[in-house]
């Protein structure tokens, strides 16, 4: 089925179509890791996840290579060590770390290549002086700045001009610099910061020229997809393009640079009811404490539920209906039963040949539109409710699509008592207290004793318990507000 996608750059949905069917390349600006993130940094690792398994389902799992950077040397950074008194490696080590496990349990499959900046100080140093060699860079006063008069198409990606961007950048004023916007690829460090050797003096690189650099070598040249947050448009993408059109050209084409980037992809912003995610405001939700409190899945969906490019409002009530909706289906994946859906596993078949299934994957296949495809698995859950009295083939053929669209959605993941039976980390359920009481209710209801039974869902309802009554007995799950 064929993929359109959104180019930023272009500003219109676009068939995608790689250079190389055999090894698409996708690139996402990862986390800069000084402390734990907060939730909006985990939207374009969620959505673009998704947009990874869609890659590879369509191209085969061993031809997307996808790499996630992490900026591990940055001024916040610096700060935090400075702070904690420690080397900048233990701050960015520890934060990484954190951030590969949050994001993970959020259903984000590890990238193919994970590169951080300072393990790319060579192929920096390699790129600045290339682009001094051209013209396209100068060194002054210990850095290494880039001459935005030398590349025309400079503000082609936001759409802005020269002046709308320096105002938006905030750019700083120095006397070294030929033009307020020229940007930094390389900058001097003082004795107490962590610096590199280089040919204009000890030094640390820019923010912009270290994905460049990266991208480069493990991607190569010009990749397939460039991907991250509407924020890093400007100035973050915008300076990535033109140093890495500049120091790559294009033999085909004599005074013109290779693209870094065939398709832009950006994410709206994530708000919180209302109003901008800001440190200054005090409404920052930090990932780490969000997976303390809610099943990974529920921030996963809340964080899929609105078109990628859309902004996504964060609220409570987006939590709990995220909450119940997930509650609903696996509710329908326990009364589905054990009957045997195994043969999902290769299942390609079942894509093309099941409609609710090929529902799902068309809406995917048109930039990502989540909405439309958590309509079509709304529509798959309410086909197995219908199934959950039938026979066994019958509940074979509703649970297969069922789970072959979680696990592409990154849903339905876990079994469904531990769904209803999972408590927040630290709150260990006591499950044979739980067993027990529901056999003492059980037994009131039997003797008819209803007081007695009342009374016994009062204490289940009093250790966070909710229990039901239908035609597979009781059962418990816990509690959600």
């Amino acid at each position: 089925m064929a993929l359109y996608l959104h180019n930023s750059l272009t500003r219109r949905s676009e068939p995608f179509i790689p250079l190389d069917p055999r090894r698409v390349t996708m690139y996402l600006c990862g986390p800069t890791v000084y402390s734990y993130v907060h939730i909006g940094n985990a939207r374009p690792a969620v959505v673009f996840d998704l947009l990874a398994r869609l890659l590879r389902r369509e191209y085969g799992r061993g031809h997307l290579i996808y790499a996630r950077n992490i900026t591990d040397v940055d001024d916040k950074i610096n700060a935090a060590a400075q702070a904690a008194g420690v080397p900048i490696a233990a701050i960015s080590a520890r934060y990484a770390d954190a951030w590969r496990e949050d994001i993970a349990r959020l259903g984000v499959a590890a990238p193919d290549v994970e590169p951080c900046a300072t393990a790319h100080i060579a192929p920096i140093l390699a790129m600045c002086q290339r682009l001094i060699d051209s013209g396209h860079a100068y060194a002054a006063a210990g850095h290494v700045l880039f001459n935005v008069d030398s590349f025309a198409d400079y503000g082609k990606l936001s759409g802005r001009s020269i002046d709308e961007m320096i105002a938006g950048a905030r750019v700083e004023v120095a006397p070294y610099k030929r033009n307020p916007a020229d940007f930094v690829l390389w900058k001097p460090s003082t004795p107490e910061l962590p610096g590199w050797e280089s040919p204009w003096g000890r030094g640390r690189p820019g923010w912009h020229i270290e994905c460049s650099a990266m991208a480069e070598a493990h991607l190569g040249e010009t990749i397939d997809i460039h991907a991250g947050g509407i924020d890093l448009q400007f100035p973050h993408h915008e300076n990535e393009i033109a140093q890495s059109t500049c120091a790559h050209p294009d033999p085909e084409h004599p005074g013109k640079g290779k693209p870094l980037a065939r398709y832009w992809l950006h994410n709206g912003m994530l708000t919180l009811d209302g109003r901008k995610m800001s440190k200054s405001l005090g409404n920052v939700l930090v990932l780490h404490e969000l997976l303390e409190k809610h099943p990974p899945e529920v921030l996963r969906f809340v964080l899929l539920k609105a078109h990628y490019r859309q902004p996504l409002d964060w609220s409570d009530a987006a939590v709990q209906q995220a909450r119940a909706t997930l509650d609903g289906w696996y509710g329908v994946l326990r009364d589905l039963g054990d009957v045997d859906a195994a043969e999902i596993g290769d299942a390609d078949a079942l894509w093309t040949d099941h409609d609710g299934l090929a529902r799902l994957y068309a809406a995917l296949c048109d930039d990502l539109n989540t909405p439309d495809a958590f309509v079509a698995m709304a529509n798959l859950v309410s086909n197995a409710r219908w199934a959950v009295s039938a026979t066994t083939e019958h509940r074979r053929a509703a649970k297969a699509p069922l789970l072959a669209a979680g696990r592409l959605l990154g849903f339905l993941q876990q079994d469904p008592e531990a769904w209803f039976k999972q408590s927040a980390p630290g709150n260990a359920l006591d499950t044979t207290r739980i067993e027990a009481l529901i056999a003492q209710r059980d037994a009131a209801r039997a003797a008819r004793d209803f007081a007695r039974a009342d009374a016994v869902r009062g204490e289940l309802a009093a250790l966070g318990i909710a229990i039901e009554d239908g035609p597979h007995g009781t059962r418990w799950k816990v509690a959600t507000p």
